[in-house]
């Protein structure tokens, strides 16, 4: 578990951030991180304060990495770079995620590093993470400033024989009471535009492997566009399916051979291949992943009820 609660004993009566600075050995931000995010206790009351005076026993829910045996593909002093799996969190979402690529980023790059964008948990590929805060302050703002050039793979349902474009302003939705999608196609959204590339097509699965460009970082951008034009990510829980299927996966209570059977696939099928940006000089990263591969776990077509292009 990467969350654990430690015991400390506080000698002489200090401000609770000042202690887990010296302590801890952390900067005065992450010592009032700590404190606003409610992981400091005594007596099992929660400290609100980080100026609060303290003394005696207090105790700190802190985050130490496990034993997450995946290496960097590529490393600097600055920054490494991973080639996330399917299936595993960036970030652990509470203190009983069990493992994330925070993880794997503390074990290789040290207790500052932070990934400094984030991929989907289902979404498998290139993964940046930063190893001190002054990188991550720099790498964030290129992915925020759209720095980051950002290429993904794709198999998607049916046949696509030319690339084409999808500018859709994407908008997040408030509701999910009759549809789980996250983002939809809106009017009133932000300007979205995606490029996109058929590589390879599937006759028997009917299936076409796409590389897809986005020109802006928009959430759930290349599945809502894809989505939107009937040839929705294989394996997609959210966007194609019925709303019960979506329920289910979000409830953690869809079996996997359903799930085959109904989107595809038992997993998204969508891979982050590239990045290129700017850091002191120009990198350009491939993933080594080959997600052409995978088209071994899609559902053939004469077994599978899922059609996109029916929604």
């Amino acid at each position: 578990m990467p969350f654990v609660e430690k015991k400390f004993i506080i000698d002489k009566e200090i401000q609770i951030f000042l202690f887990l600075m010296r302590t801890l050995k952390l900067s005065h931000g992450d010592a009032q991180k700590l404190v606003h995010k409610g992981r400091v206790k005594q007596h099992d009351i929660v400290v609100t304060s980080p100026s609060t005076m303290m003394s005696g026993e207090i105790n700190v829910i802190l985050f130490e990495a496990l034993e997450f045996d995946i290496e960097p593909i590529f490393s600097t002093k600055d920054f490494m770079i991973f080639d996330k799996p399917s299936g595993v969190l960036v970030h652990p979402t509470n203190r009983w995620t069990p493992l994330s690529m925070l993880d794997a980023m503390r074990r290789y790059g040290g207790s500052a590093a932070n990934p400094v964008h984030r991929i989907d948990k289902e979404t498998s590929g290139l993964l940046v993470s930063s190893i001190h805060k002054d990188a991550e302050v720099i790498l964030k703002g290129a992915f925020e400033n759209r720095g980051v050039k950002k290429s993904y793979l794709a198999w998607v349902d049916g046949k696509i024989d030319n690339d084409f474009e999808v500018d859709k302003p994407i908008l997040k939705r408030d509701n999910y009471d009759f549809i789980k999608h996250k983002v939809e196609i809106n009017d009133t959204g932000k300007i979205s535009l995606t490029r996109f590339y058929p590589l390879e097509y599937d006759e028997k699965l009917d299936a076409t492997l796409l590389r897809c460009e986005p020109h802006s970082g928009r959430m759930h951008q290349i599945r809502i566009h894809l989505f939107h034009v009937k040839h929705p990510i294989l394996g997609d829980p959210l966007y194609g399916t019925a709303f019960d299927i979506s329920n289910s996966y979000l409830n953690m209570e869809l079996d996997d051979e359903v799930r085959a059977i109904e989107t595809g696939a038992t997993r998204l099928m969508l891979h982050a291949q590239t990045l290129a940006f700017e850091y002191g000089a120009r990198f350009s990263i491939e993933s080594r992943f080959d997600f052409s591969g995978v088209i071994r776990d899609i559902t053939p077509k004469d077994k599978r009820r899922f059609n996109g292009r029916n929604n």
